[in-house]
């Protein structure tokens, strides 16, 4: 595979961005060697700058449901563009996608847009605080929730790439409030509401999480988190920011039947363009300002080519029953990659729920991220770079999630089981 062009473009990026990259698990290192450049996208395939082709099934990290550079949200994009970048004011557009969020969630009477998933889960939680009167919070080894200070405790994602789950810079004194628990520990959970239920704001949770790889809610476990919230009056803040919108039209919470109090969105509700938002129960969302006590602000929040992106991506979801069509490719490639699995006689854990996966390096079935860290990170380096030269290009790290789109066709599957066959009975 040609790279020169890639590989200048990075030696030149290394001089100007810190590590060379905007956001630190493109920098290869949980994988070793180079990022490549992305020229151009196009359904379900990646062009980088030397020229190479890959089926990409990063979907960059989400947001591309419909695929890359789908004509509907193009066309909109186009015509938003057309009206004004951006105005600082309310836009009609606003209305239309909050009524939009919340028609597909149910838990949702309000919401808020902002630019990031990071911003949505920091909101959520100064929101918590300040309608409960209340300072600590317990989130969830594995699970990341963007890079806020009090949630960068244990994370997930990029920071568990690295290998430093606790960054640097986060205050001792802010990291005392946040009480990390294991996933899918229901012990761990009465424990931890027994000692600090009281002083509980909040509890944040991926429903799903998907920044350690993949791996599913046992069956009860949110159902007792609720009821334990519930029971202690803390708020109950679902990170949809992966999941929403891109498992179910409700998100993860329609799958497992719960209702949280808060929601974090991002990703697809922005069809490919920075976006997020956050939003729930009427009398908790009436604390912010300009209405309550708690403030959240953003100059570019309600962006109009954001929100033309995002109404178009969910009207072309719906209109082509897009999620049952993801929920049948995802099954698709589970049946398949199982058999090829076996056929091969390897050991290794094969994840999926709806349009997400995950192929983890290691025997046992993986339930929390003590399950995760036992993946062979080595191995899934030497298949991860074996796929690429296949022209098949998957997140650079053990522990972060793959995705589909609705563009990847039975040729895109096909390729990518040529490739994993040969990837996978490499010594």
């Amino acid at each position: 595979m040609k790279n020169d062009l890639s590989e200048k473009l990075f030696a030149e990026a290394l001089l100007h961005i810190p590590g060379g990259v905007n956001s630190p698990v493109r920098a290869f290192r949980g994988v070793g060697g180079h990022p490549f450049f992305v020229q151009r996208a196009k359904g379900a395939r990646l062009v980088d700058a030397d020229g190479n082709e890959f089926v990409d099934y990063v979907c960059t990290w989400g947001p591309s449901i419909l695929g890359h550079a789908a004509k509907p949200v193009v066309d909109a994009v186009k015509h938003a563009a057309d009206l004004g970048l951006s105005f600082g004011t309310p836009n009609p557009a606003e209305i239309k996608l909050a009524k939009k969020i919340k028609e597909w969630v149910p838990s949702v009477q309000k919401v808020r847009m902002c630019n990031s998933g990071t911003e949505a889960t920091m909101s959520c939680l100064r929101l918590a605080r300040g309608f409960t009167k209340r300072k600590k919070i317990i989130k969830f080894e594995g699970c990341y929730h963007g890079h806020v200070d009090s949630l960068l405790v244990a994370a997930g994602s990029g920071a568990l790439t690295l290998g430093t789950p606790n960054s640097a810079g986060v205050p001792e004194e802010l990291a005392a409030l946040t009480i990390v628990l294991p996933y899918n520990d229901p012990e761990a959970l009465s424990a931890a509401f027994a000692t600090h239920g009281p002083d509980l704001a909040a509890v944040i949770i991926e429903p799903v999480p998907a920044n350690a790889g993949l791996y599913l809610p046992k069956p009860g476990y949110l159902e007792a988190l609720r009821k334990l919230c519930t029971q202690y009056g803390a708020v109950l803040i679902f990170d949809e920011v992966m999941t929403g919108f891109r498992l179910a039209k409700g998100g993860a919470q329609e799958i497992y039947g719960i209702t949280p109090d808060l929601n974090a969105f991002g990703k697809v509700i922005g069809g490919g363009l920075p976006v997020g938002a956050f939003g729930g129960r009427s009398d908790i969302m009436d604390y912010l300002a300009p209405d309550g006590p708690v403030y959240q602000a953003g100059t570019l929040s309600g962006n109009p080519l954001a929100m033309a992106a995002g109404l178009a991506q969910l009207e072309e979801l719906q209109a082509q029953d897009g999620f049952r069509k993801l929920d049948d490719l995802g099954r698709t490639l589970r049946e398949a990659v199982g058999d090829l699995l076996k056929t091969l006689r390897r050991p290794w854990t094969f994840q999926q729920i709806g349009s997400m996966f995950c192929l983890y390096f290691c025997e046992s079935p993986v339930h929390n991220l003590t399950d995760a860290k036992k993946a062979d990170t080595a191995a899934f380096a030497k298949f991860f770079h074996a796929m690429l030269e296949e022209g098949v290009y998957l997140a650079p790290s053990q522990f972060e999630a793959g995705f589909l789109s609705l563009a990847h066709t039975e040729v895109e599957m096909e390729i990518t089981l040529r490739a994993m066959a040969k990837a996978l009975a490499l010594p």
